[in-house]
């Protein structure tokens, strides 16, 4: 079993203990950090996005869907 301990920006330390290997922990912080990215990204876009897709011409265009 491995102990892992995380420390978040600004808050306590979490101390885990888990079957995961230490590489199998490294990989799955690269992926909860790529997934944190395109979620950023997906929020900061939709305020500029949502200027488009409530436009009358869009309504127009979906209006059959």
């Amino acid at each position: 079993m491995t102990k892992v301990i995380i420390k978040p920006e600004n808050q306590e330390e979490i101390i885990i203990s888990t079957f995961l290997s230490p590489e199998e922990i490294k990989r799955l912080i690269k992926l909860n950090e790529i997934h944190k990215e395109k979620l950023e990204t997906a929020i900061l876009s939709e305020n500029s996005l949502k200027e488009d897709w409530l436009s009358p011409e869009e309504e127009e265009a979906w209006k059959d869907l």
